[in-house]
């Protein structure tokens, strides 16, 4: 009967342990999670402070008073439209169609019709050209 008492005894103290670690654990979540929930509100404040500063920064008559003093932009008037007649031609297009890759073909159009003899000044001229300088 003693050992049924001691061993009853000592499962009493153990599960007093594990339901004290239980409750310390939860206590420690419930605290972690009021710390959370206290950061979220100071994110959520911020964020709404942030707003209110960006709404006063991007109000129409702040910006229009802003670009008056400092662009000097005029007003636009109908007469600065112009019809699609006067604008100039399409420029002359390089490529052949159906090819791969238009500026490539515009590139060896440009270096086919460039003088071969021709040295920029980011490569030194050949010693045995004539307008070399030596």
């Amino acid at each position: 009967m003693r050992v049924i008492h001691l061993l009853v005894i000592g499962m009493l103290i153990f599960a007093a342990a594990y339901v004290y670690r239980i409750k310390m654990e939860s206590t420690a979540r419930v605290e972690r999670v009021l710390r959370l929930n206290a950061e979220i509100r100071e994110q959520r404040d911020a964020i709404a402070t942030l707003r209110a500063e960006w709404a006063k920064l991007d109000a129409p008559l702040r910006l229009q008073g802003l670009a008056d003093r400092y662009l000097g932009l005029k007003p636009l008037s109908a007469t600065q439209y112009d019809s699609l007649k006067n604008l100039p031609e399409r420029p002359p297009s390089f490529a052949r169609p159906g090819a791969p890759d238009p500026i490539g073909a515009m590139i060896n159009t440009i270096e086919a019709t460039a003088d071969p003899q021709s040295v920029t000044g980011s490569i030194p001229a050949p010693a045995n050209q004539p307008g070399a300088r030596q």
